[in-house]
Order: structure tokens, then sequence, then C-alpha cells
């Protein structure tokens, strides 16, 4: 058994464990400008806690928490009409599918869309204003709101992957016991489902953080510099950064969102542990 996971753990080590540790010790590095002789210092991990790395880690913080939540309650709501409609089962495949296409639909195929679509010269964009004389009231692409809008384009069907598997989960028995004993529904909820589906729904909240957050060619195609993000910000430092050192910050920041990645997924890897027993 163990020998036919050793390719598993294989490749786990080459190409996640290895990259995390030479960011590790990277990160951890200093080259003189002068001899470029390479030294042990804090001086990248410090760095990235001020000026506009800082200002990078909120802005992709900020964005990946809206997009997240936005996503979340959104796709929630699309779960939740899927199951309830009267045709659930066509209507149920056809969302999944689409679901499945749309989540891993991003990078720099999905801006260009967007750009032709509700850019500055896109289709939606001139028919609004040259035709029905009509604007989009000071929303540009371009811009924090703008990627928000991008990233809920794959972020809510990723929701509905997530999510409907649990909602699915929820046993009728459950609320006929309710309506027997005399429950409203807002009681069953409140008491019932909503508990059992809080672990779930929390941890897919987490999952669309962690897309949100390491996103990179999304943003770089429509923002570019314009908006701080941390993933920009990296691959900013490790290749048009001219100054000696600057790989070693990028390396830093690349570390910082490893460890904030990492936390998010041992929490959401806890509260799925959690689900087990009531939606086994």
């Amino acid at each position: 058994m163990l020998l036919g996971a050793l390719p598993f753990f294989l490749y786990v080590a080459v190409f996640l464990l290895l990259p995390i540790g030479v960011l590790a010790v990277e990160a951890f590095r200093a080259t003189d400008p002068v001899t470029f002789e390479e030294t042990w210092s804090t001086d990248s991990v410090r760095a990235i806690t001020e000026g506009p790395y800082r200002r990078a880690y909120v802005g992709s913080l900020q964005l990946s928490l809206i997009t997240a939540v936005l996503g979340a309650v959104l796709g929630l709501a699309l779960a939740v009409a899927i199951l309830r409609a009267r045709r659930g089962r066509l209507l149920r495949r056809l969302v999944l599918t689409a679901s499945g296409v749309l989540a891993n639909f991003g990078g720099i195929p999905l801006a260009f869309a967007f750009i032709a679509t509700i850019g500055t010269s896109g289709v939606v964009t001139a028919l609004l204003t040259d035709t029905l004389g009509l604007g989009l009231g000071g929303f540009t692409l371009y811009s924090m709101a703008g990627l928000a809008l991008v990233y809920l384009y794959f972020l809510i069907p990723l929701m509905v992957l997530t999510i409907i598997p649990a909602l699915e989960a929820l046993r009728p028995q459950w609320r006929e016991a309710s309506d027997n004993l005399g429950a409203t529904g807002w009681q069953y909820w409140r008491h019932v489902g909503g508990p059992v589906l809080a672990p779930p729904v929390i941890g897919a909240t987490m999952l669309l953080f962690a897309s949100a957050f390491a996103a990179y060619a999304t943003a770089d195609a429509l923002v570019g510099s314009t908006v701080p993000l941390a993933p920009l910000q990296i691959a900013n430092a490790l290749s048009g950064d001219v100054l000696v050192g600057s790989e070693n910050r990028g390396k830093a920041l690349a570390l910082g969102m490893v460890v904030l990645v990492g936390l998010v997924m041992v929490f959401y890897a806890w509260v799925q542990r959690r689900t087990q027993r009531w939606l086994a």
C-alpha cells in the first residue's frame, strides 16, 4: 500500500515541500549590493511588513475577503434555488456542468473576455453609451471593484460545486421530525439546519478566500500595478525590480502568502472534519 502511494508522496515533496523549503531559506538571505555576498538576514521579512508591501497584503486581504463573502452568499442562494426547483434534476445537471467549466475558467482569457465585454471599448459599454445614451455610472473594470466582479465569475460556481453536496446531505427526516414537534421553519433552520450547514459554508468560504488570495494572472492582465496586491508585488520583485536583493523580498512575500493560505486551508480541513459526523 505504501509503495502504491510513493508517487504521490514524491509529487508532494518535489512540487510542494521543496519550493516551500526554498522560499523559507531564501526569505532569510540578503545579498550585498557591492560584493554580492549572501548572508543570513531578516531584512526582507521586516521589509514586507511596511510600505508598499504592507499595502499589497492589505489590498489582497480586502479583495479576497469581500469576494469570498459575496461569492459564498450568492453561490449558496443559487445552490438552494437549484435544489428547490421543480425540474431539479435537469437544472442541477446543467448548472453543475456549467459551474465545473466556469470555476476553472480564469487567468488571461477571463480578463480578455471581461475587457471585450465591459471594458473601456467593450461591446456592452459601447451599447450602453452610444446606443442607449447610458453609462456604467463611473464604474471601471480596471479597479478593485472591477477586479472583484471578475473574481466572482469563478468564485460563485466554485461555491455551488462545494456546497451542493452539503445541502443534499440534509436529511428529510430532520425536517419532518421538526414539523411533527411543532417547530416553525425559522426554528428548524435556527436549531437544526443552520448548525449543520454552518461548518461546510464556513469551510467553502475559506476555500473561496484562498482561491481569490492566490489569483495572479487575471489581476495582472486587468489592473497591473494600479491596484496593490501581494501576487503582483511578488512578480514585480522577482522580475521587474533591478535592485540587488529584491528577489529575496519577493521570496519573503511569497512565503508570507504560503503561510496565510496554509493557515486558511488548515482551518478549512478542521471544519471539514467536524462536518463529517453530521453529513456522513
